[in-house]
């Protein structure tokens, strides 16, 4: 069997407290996941959302005979790209630039947000706009812009899955009321995640379920934030003051 027989897609979700990260009981507690999406012929790979345990997720990839070449951070919050949260400090993507110098795949209107949770430089960021593709081996990646939960929220869509961040989990949505967040663009984002083809498996941010991924039919059959059918019943059920 030749290399061109072989599906090149390599990809790991790996959950925070478990497969990384199972020293720190923040990391127990949030259930953040983490992925590896990459080319597996290439021996290159992207990671998503990097916290608790840098570390322990370039181990991982390395264990596989792959090389982390990128970051893609869904959104600017601590668990996700580390920072200060609830009095704790979370390991992130400063820590991961120590030991690898590698840019890191903002949405534009993130990257100021991602700058002060995280202290790194603009001159690590890589600043895209909504539909614009990262590459990584002969594998792309889709950036899709879902604010809402926050202003440059990015879910990221490759090889018929997506990984929904803090947008879309299999039950429930991010949450909407917190500095940048928006329920009207939490709205248009959902709608937007529900145009996709129905066999994409969603991959969210967060364990808040007991399934780790879902086909998306299966999500908006059966998750609550897909049951108002306009913009006047989603505000009517999630509008706040």
């Amino acid at each position: 069997m030749s290399t061109q027989d072989v599906n090149p897609f390599y990809f790991r979700q790996l959950l925070s407290g478990r497969d990384f990260g199972t020293q720190n009981p923040i990391a127990h507690q949030m259930v953040n996941f983490a992925y590896l999406v990459g080319d597996a012929n290439t021996k290159e790979c992207l990671l998503v959302d990097p916290a608790y345990a840098v570390d322990d997720l370039l181990d991982i990839a390395e264990a596989d005979g792959m090389k982390v070449t990128g970051v893609l951070a869904s959104h600017y919050h601590p668990d996700h790209v580390g920072g200060s949260m609830m009095g704790h400090t979370i390991e992130g993507v400063a820590a991961l630039l120590e030991r690898v110098n590698v840019p890191i795949h903002v949405n534009r209107h993130e990257a100021p947000w991602v700058l002060k949770t995280t202290g790194i430089s603009d001159k690590d960021l890589v600043v895209h706009e909504a539909g614009d593709i990262v590459t990584v081996g002969n594998v792309e990646i889709t950036c899709v812009h879902t604010p809402g939960h926050t202003p440059g929220s990015q879910c990221f869509l490759t090889n018929g899955c997506l990984i929904s961040g803090d947008t879309l989990f299999l039950d429930g949505c991010g949450r909407t009321d917190l500095p940048g967040s928006n329920v009207s663009d939490m709205y248009d984002s959902l709608t937007l995640l529900a145009g996709l083809p129905n066999d994409t498996v969603v991959l969210p941010g967060h364990q808040y379920s007991a399934p780790p991924a879902a086909r998306l039919s299966d999500v908006k059959e059966n998750n609550y934030v897909f049951k108002p059918r306009t913009r006047e019943q989603w505000m009517m059920m999630f509008g706040h003051d």
